[in-house]
């Protein structure tokens, strides 16, 4: 049983660094790979037709040039909070930064949600039909428990789906292999480029959408404080996880567009099942739907492992009240935290579906990562007295000027996704101000 550090400083418990260079990469390609390729494939192809690996590859060479970022700033600073706590550093404003910190909370917990509602969908109907609501909140429960475990523990068992999820992958990338040898599927429907709105607003309209499946690799930062070697093993880390899943996403999209018919992959909840199920090369599709089901449960449990400490670092930083700061004595986890943006969750899987929820997160964190790419900038005229990994300075230009571009309606995205994102952000904003009254109150009092 992990027990928790001991600030010496405020005699409050603190997180332990029990977090190794390998359990971090395959920590980032969990997070990474999941629900979004898992579920997301034939809402991509509708964008573009059977060029479907055309917005993947793009969404990568964009999430990369956000990724060296991060990979700067958590070398700096390896504490937890992520980009609220590099926005607070570079702009010192208090407002702005509890907006950035909220609206990736927002993120990590609708990301969580989406998971939770595609839970219920063609996989899991393999097994057994329940209503999707029901099947979402008993997978939240079970995956709470998991994350009130301890950071061991949850590492250890995301871990495991980790694996499991990538040999789903690599069972859809064989499958391919074994087609391609027999003659069998058409590969030339991988080259079919029928956008829907025209090429420049169809790619972007599907790599806005693919993002979505490369989103994961910023949630590792907030792990930091439990990292042995931060600012050797994360560039290593995100770099890596990257490659290997866009790797990985390049030759499922290839596989999935040259064995199933475009309409059949936009029509599906299920996209990749639909290519075992025609698949020349046998698997029990049954065992690949649970695969699927693993695999979106590893989704939620890293976006929720991760929007607890978030909540965490917020706290320890004065931003929301140190009552989130909380750690347990025995387990080491941020308990408050936890059962705070559980109770989000559930709110969101109720009022949500698994399309709103997948955009909004990708809405939110599209500003988000403007904001970091402008950070690492402005925090050029902070040294720090150890060495950490720089940036080449055009890649977090050029990175804040595509999320910018992203962000807008010409992508195609509903017009609800923005309302939604609207709401979630005027709730942080209303918190922020009762939150300060309250404060100004009791200093008055006082």
């Amino acid at each position: 049983m992990a027990e928790a550090n001991v600030d010496p400083g405020s005699g409050q418990h603190s997180l332990k660094r029990v977090i190794g260079r390998k359990v971090l990469l395959l920590f980032v390609v969990g997070d990474i790979l999941g629900a979004g390729i898992y579920a997301l494939v034939g809402k991509v192809a509708g964008n573009v037709g059977g060029a479907l690996w055309v917005p993947f590859l793009v969404a990568f060479v964009l999430a990369a040039l956000t990724a060296t970022a991060y990979a700067e700033l958590v070398g700096k600073y390896p504490q937890a909070a992520g980009a609220a706590l590099y926005t607070n550093k570079a702009f010192n404003i208090p407002f702005v930064t509890f907006i950035v910190a909220f609206a990736v909370l927002m993120s990590g917990i609708t990301s969580a949600s989406a998971a939770a509602r595609a839970f219920g969908g063609d996989y899991l109907a393999e097994f057994v039909s329940i209503p999707v609501i029901v099947g979402a909140f008993i997978f939240l429960g079970l995956i709470t428990l998991v994350n009130l475990a301890g950071i061991s523990e949850s590492v250890k068992v995301n871990v495991v789906l980790t694996i499991v999820e990538i040999f789903g992958l690599l069972v859809i990338v064989a499958i391919g292999i074994y087609a391609l040898i027999a003659g069998d599927g058409e590969p030339s429907r991988a080259l079919e480029f029928h956008p829907a709105n025209g090429a420049f607003l169809g790619v972007l309209g599907g790599t806005a959408l693919a993002f979505y499946a490369l989103l994961g690799f910023e949630d590792s930062v907030n792990l930091a404080e439990e990292a042995k070697e931060p600012q050797r093993d994360f560039p290593r880390a995100l770099f890596g996880g990257l490659a290997v899943a866009g790797v990985i996403y390049l030759a499922v999209a290839f596989t999935a567009t040259m064995l199933v018919d475009t309409k059949t992959l936009v029509d599906s909840s299920g996209p990749l099942l639909e290519v075992v199920k025609v698949a020349g090369l046998a698997f029990p599709p049954k065992l690949f739907a649970l695969i699927a089901l693993l695999a979106v449960g590893n989704t939620a449990l890293i976006n929720m492992l991760m929007a607890s400490r978030l909540v965490y670092g917020m706290a320890r930083e004065g931003i929301v009240p140190r009552v989130f700061a909380t750690v347990h004595a025995s387990r080491a986890t941020p308990w408050v935290s936890i059962v705070f943006t559980v109770g989000v969750a559930a709110v969101l899987v109720a009022t949500g579906d698994v399309k709103n929820l997948a955009d909004t997160t990708v809405l939110l964190l599209l500003c988000v990562f403007a904001m970091v790419n402008v950070a690492v900038l402005v925090l050029r005229r902070d040294p720090v007295d150890h060495d950490h990994f720089r940036a080449p300075s055009w890649m977090p230009v050029l990175g804040a000027l595509v999320c910018l571009v992203l962000v807008l309606p010409i992508t195609g995205r509903a017009a609800d996704v923005y309302l939604r994102a609207g709401v979630l952000l005027a709730i942080g904003a209303l918190l922020w101000f009762v939150n300060r009254l309250f404060l100004s109150e009791r200093k008055s009092a006082s």
